[in-house]
């Protein structure tokens, strides 16, 4: 068979939602329908494939994405699980830089959650197809066309229902097929394996012939062939649906909506078959963009007679055969034994071994070709986001944003012994994990890790302990703030040394002026080559932005703000970049100290879900924290609380909420931006970290 014709039948997909929507019990029958798995294992034993960790065993929630393989009716189903924790959230920013489709899954009962969103909106960014499975339907409190009306509303998406619930809650017993208009019952006794096709009853037809009606008309305003065929009351085959709704889908137009109960082995099959229907192939995505040494555009595109390319999505640490490098190949194949270049480390790394996965299981493979995901065994210098490409090749693929970590605690080695171990081990977990990061707190000495919330941290160090095996005392955790200048103000540094050894000269003037939230650092150079050569703006650039890693106030980064090299001077015999580098940081320094620093702060966007009763006290427990409520929402019998909350009050905040509603509220919160700190309690803030 031809490259693309064995290429357009493999499904590169993820599986995503909000946490205990039900995505890794979903994958786990995914497995065990299409033979992969030869028994069903469940997140609540903590015997589900895809949750491997002794960590996401244990809390039944997963942490790490898994990897893994299945075959549905000749096609290959490529499919990663990803985290629904928002602590987790670059979990699923990496998986879906390199996955073709999405299987987005929503709780019937939860409906469109805060994380639901996030996640969306990751895959909007990427352009990735998808389709929505509403999952549960099982439950009480299930309401199928609740969720349909919340994917249209706070998505901004285009559902369309493609299989209905047969029954709801504990009625619920199979899903209307609306393109082929039957019923599938699920035998309970087979574990839902057997599914037996049945004409749709009485009682549900009206309602199953409206939906398709919609279908069709939504259908219509995409595919002139459907809308022909429909204005002039035309019988249209199922296969002429599938293919303008596949066209629909890939043009990220609609998204398909199918039901169903994970849980209760009901709905998996129709699922897997639309994934294999309208989701893309590899060949669907026909090339691969990236850039060439001089940072002009250069394409792939996606066949086996190619340069090799592939794009390095996440790192793991193995105790067994170290390194291991997820990599999703764009173009080209890749052989054991194949010598690769990586351009942004500018480094040769050699294939020593080629890997398949399945979960934690590992199949060795000789080579990986175009379309595919697979791992490289010891890598050396190649880092999460890295290219990697044929030797004697240069091309750089679209890397990966990661979030800044925005909460910290102080960790050091129980004795001596355990200090090399605790290093060599948060290295390789900062490897693995570009949204963890290790720091020196020069006032203090102490070593400080951070991440994106309490529960990352305490995954970090719960693998410390037993997988690692280090011993290593940890201290509460501590807010990540910023700092930021006010007030536009301007520094002169001078850097020239005379005398003993080479003489070195550099000399700068910059301008610093405050930038909106979220915009970083940005450097600007308006002098021109005859005051200052182009070789040295590197430098003085290198030199700002180290010099901004620790701000005036109490060392943290200094951001949100434009730099601008606006003059300065060079000597030809004497100027050095390492002398620009200096007069950078000298003019930094005296610029900041007149630009006004002030501290910025982590506010979370929480959203709190409470029954009525306990609004109030939900609220004044919010305000108390100095939260800026958003709104209030009724849904049911419940109320759903919107605010902003700085970060430094919400530590311990699911104990005492639980204590004030006796249980029954559930929060959610995520990263929403960096905001000024008041006056008074930056004094308090800045008093209390100096230790005056």
């Amino acid at each position: 068979m031809a490259d693309n014709g064995a290429l357009s039948r493999v499904r590169n997909i993820g599986i995503m939602a909000h946490i205990d929507a039900g995505k890794t019990t979903t994958t786990e029958r995914v497995l065990y329908y299409s033979g992969r798995s030869h028994k069903i294992g469940e997140v609540h034993d903590g015997t589900a494939v895809m949750d491997w960790m002794e960590q996401e065993q244990e809390r039944g929630i997963t942490i790490t994405s898994a990897a893994t393989t299945c075959e549905w009716n000749g096609y290959q189903v490529n499919i990663i699980d990803t985290p629904g924790h928002v602590d987790f959230t670059v979990e699923v920013e990496r998986c879906l830089r390199v996955l073709d489709g999405v299987v987005a899954v929503f709780c019937a009962v939860g409906g469109v959650e805060p994380q639901s969103e996030t996640v969306w909106r990751q895959a909007d960014r990427y352009h990735i197809p998808r389709i929505a499975f509403v999952n549960k339907m099982d439950r009480v409190g299930a309401d199928f066309n609740r969720v349909v009306a919340e994917i249209k509303e706070s998505l901004a998406a285009e559902p369309v229902v493609l299989a209905l619930p047969y029954g709801s809650e504990e009625t619920f017993s199979g899903t209307v097929d609306l393109i082929e208009q039957k019923l599938y019952r699920y035998d309970e006794d087979d574990k839902g394996g057997t599914v037996h096709e049945e004409a749709i009853p009485e009682d549900i037809r009206n309602t199953s012939s409206a939906a398709y009606m919609t279908l069709l008309e939504k259908l219509a305003d995409f595919d002139e062939g459907i809308m022909e065929k429909y204005l002039d009351e035309q019988e249209i085959s199922p296969g002429e649906i599938r293919q303008a709704l596949r066209n629909a889908v890939l043009a990220l137009q609609l998204v398909p909506v199918l039901c169903g109960s994970a849980f209760k082995n009901k709905g998996i099959q129709p699922l897997l078959d639309a994934v294999t229907w309208y989701l893309p192939s590899p060949v669907d995505v026909p090339q691969v963009e990236g850039e060439d040494k001089n940072g002009a555009p250069l394409v792939r595109k996606l066949e086996r007679s190619e340069k090799f390319c592939g794009l390095v999505f996440k790192l793991q640490s193995d105790p067994f055969i170290g390194n291991l490098a997820f990599i999703r190949v764009y173009s080209g194949e890749l052989n054991v034994g194949d010598k690769v270049f990586n351009p942004l480390k500018r480094k040769k790394e050699k294939i020593a071994k080629l890997i398949k996965l399945h979960a934690n299981k590992r199949e060795e493979v000789q080579a990986i070709g175009a379309g595919d995901i697979g791992a490289v065994v010891g890598l050396k210098f190649t880092m999460t986001g890295d290219t990697l490409c044929a030797a004697g090749d240069h091309i750089v693929l679209d890397t990966m944003d990661f979030p800044e970590p925005v909460i910290g605690v102080a960790i050091e080695a129980r004795s001596k012994a355990d200090e090399a171990k605790l290093a060599e081990s948060l290295e390789k977990i900062v490897c693995e994990d570009p949204s963890f990061r290790v720091s020196l707190n020069e006032d203090t000495g102490q070593q400080i890790i951070s991440g994106m919330g309490e529960l990352h941290l305490e995954i970090v160090v719960d693998r410390l302990i037993k997988e690692f095996k280090v011993s290593a005392n940890v201290g509460t955790p501590q807010v990540a703030y910023k700092e930021t200048i006010t007030c536009e103000a301007s520094g002169e540094g001078r850097f020239e040394t005379q005398g003993g050894g080479k003489e070195q000269y550099g000399h700068v003037v910059l301008q610093l002026k405050p930038a909106e939230r979220g915009s970083g650092l940005q450097f600007i150079s308006r002098v021109d080559e005859k005051q200052i050569p182009q070789e040295f703006f590197s430098a003085i650039e290198k030199g700002v932005r180290d010099t901004f890693d620790s701000g005036p106030l109490i060392g943290y980064p200094l951001v949100d703000l434009e730099v601008k090299l606006v003059g300065g001077s060079y000597d030809e015999e004497n100027s050095t970049e390492m002398a620009f580098g200096v007069a950078a940081a000298l003019a930094c320094r005296e610029a900041v100290a007149k630009a006004e620093a002030v501290l910025l702060e982590p506010v979370m966007a929480v959203e709190v879900v409470t029954p009525d009763e306990y609004l109030g006290d939900v609220i004044n427990d919010l305000n108390k924290k100095g939260a800026q409520v958003d709104g209030v929402e009724a849904e049911r019998n419940l109320q759903v609380v919107k605010a902003g909350v700085p970060l430094s009050k919400m530590f311990g905040y699911s104990t005492s909420l639980r204590s004030a509603t006796q249980g029954r509220a559930t929060f959610s919160m995520q990263f929403k931006a960096f905001s000024e700190v008041p006056a008074k309690q930056a004094e308090a803030i800045i008093h209390k970290i100096r230790g005056v």
